[in-house]
Formats: C-alpha cells, sequence, structure tokens
C-alpha cells in the first residue's frame, strides 16, 4: 500500500516547499490538475528533478487524445499519467500502449462514472496498471465519500491495483486501509494541516501497519 500527496492548490515553489516537508512519508506526489492548468507541464519536469526518489503522478484526466497526452506526460518526467473511466475504450487502449513504450503506468480515474462495478470490469480488462475510485470536491462538499465503491470495485478487479481518493483525513484513513487498497491518495487531509510532516508521518504508519496485517 503506498500513499500519495494530491498537490492541486499550489505553485511550483509552493509544491516544492510541501514535498520537502514531507518527501520521507510519501511514494507518490501528485502534480494536480489545477497545478497543470495554471503551470503546465513543467510543473511535472520540476518536481520530478527536485525530488528524484520519489514517483510523480501527472494528474491530466485525459478524455481524448490518449496516446499524444499520455506520451506528452512520459517526456515531462510522469510516472503515472490518469485517464478518465467516462472516456471511451479506445481512448484507454491509446493511452496504455503509448505509456508500454514509454514505461509509465495509466491510473484510471473513475470519477462520476455511473454502474462503477461493471465499468471498473471493462477497464480491467484493457490493460491499465490502476483503477482509482475518487469523490470530487464538489460531490466532497455535500458529505460523499469512496468507501462503498472502493469496495464494489475490489471485488470485481482482477489484474489492475486500486486506488482511492476524495476527502480521506487522519481521522478517516482507518476505515480507507481496512479496504486494501494499493494506493491512497491524500490532499488536504496533509496540505491544509498546520504540521504536515506530522500528520504524513502517522498516515505512512497507519498504511505500513495495514500492509503488515
Amino acid at each position: 500500500m503506498e500513499l500519495q500527496l494530491a498537490l492541486d492548490l499550489v505553485n511550483i515553489p509552493e509544491a516544492k516547499d510541501v514535498v520537502r516537508e514531507v518527501q520521507d512519508h510519501i511514494d507518490i506526489v501528485e502534480i494536480g490538475t489545477p497545478v497543470v492548468i495554471n503551470e503546465g507541464l513543467k510543473a511535472v519536469k520540476e518536481i520530478k528533478e527536485s525530488f528524484p526518489s520519489l514517483k510523480v503522478l501527472a494528474d491530466l484526466k485525459i478524455m481524448d487524445a490518449g496516446a499524444y497526452e499520455v506520451m506528452k506526460a512520459s517526456e515531462a518526467g510522469a510516472d503515472i499519467i490518469t485517464v478518465l473511466g467516462a472516456t471511451d475504450d479506445e481512448t484507454i487502449k491509446g493511452a496504455v500502449e503509448e505509456a508500454k513504450k514509454q514505461g509509465t503506468k495509466i491510473l484510471v480515474d473513475m470519477i462520476n462514472v455511473k454502474e462503477i462495478g461493471k465499468r471498473a470490469e471493462e477497464i480491467d480488462a484493457l490493460g491499465v496498471d490502476y483503477i482509482c475510485v475518487h469523490t470530487g470536491y464538489d460531490l466532497q462538499a455535500v458529505g460523499e465519500n469512496s468507501f462503498e465503491q472502493l469496495q464494489e470495485i475490489k471485488r470485481v478487479v482482477k489484474n489492475a491495483k486500486t486506488a482511492v481518493a476524495g476527502g480521506i483525513k487522519l481521522t478517516s484513513l482507518p476505515e480507507v486501509v481496512q479496504s486494501k487498497p494499493d494506493l491512497v491518495i491524500v490532499g488536504g487531509g496533509i496540505t491544509s494541516q498546520e504540521d504536515k510532516k506530522s500528520v504524513a508521518s502517522q498516515m505512512e504508519k497507519l498504511i505500513k501497519q495495514e500492509a503488515l496485517s
């Protein structure tokens, strides 16, 4: 089980400061969609160059031109690139083929996918590396979470690793890790905290304990 830090509301210098603080306790740094929109793929490049021991995820939420966008993110140094589960199979196939050429991985984000179990099964057959259940900001605001969806995709996914994102905090993490996802994605649960290092350290401990059990 790995811990991914999602950076959404920062610029590149702020991103580096946050990662510097918590780098010993995380496995993957996510350059969130808002950062990519504001800063471009150079944000991916700069974080990868500054923290070569960490994996970097480019949250492009690809919906079309899968192969091309994966190629560009890979060239910038991304280790993992996101594609939306709501897109068509051809886009996902193109992304997977290009990722294999580049030595990178594909995470499919299931945000706003209906019939999530059925779609997860279809996507699993396309050779992606991760399938991620994700409650977006707007739904978090009305109290939704991803935990039930995680259990649903765990039942059907045979090949891909599973990931969970959306509103995870230190208090809710024990419930999340019980479902044994391969990847736990935390944004504000770390970045909005006063002592980011301490929170990330406690999260790392919880994840490692569950992995050992």
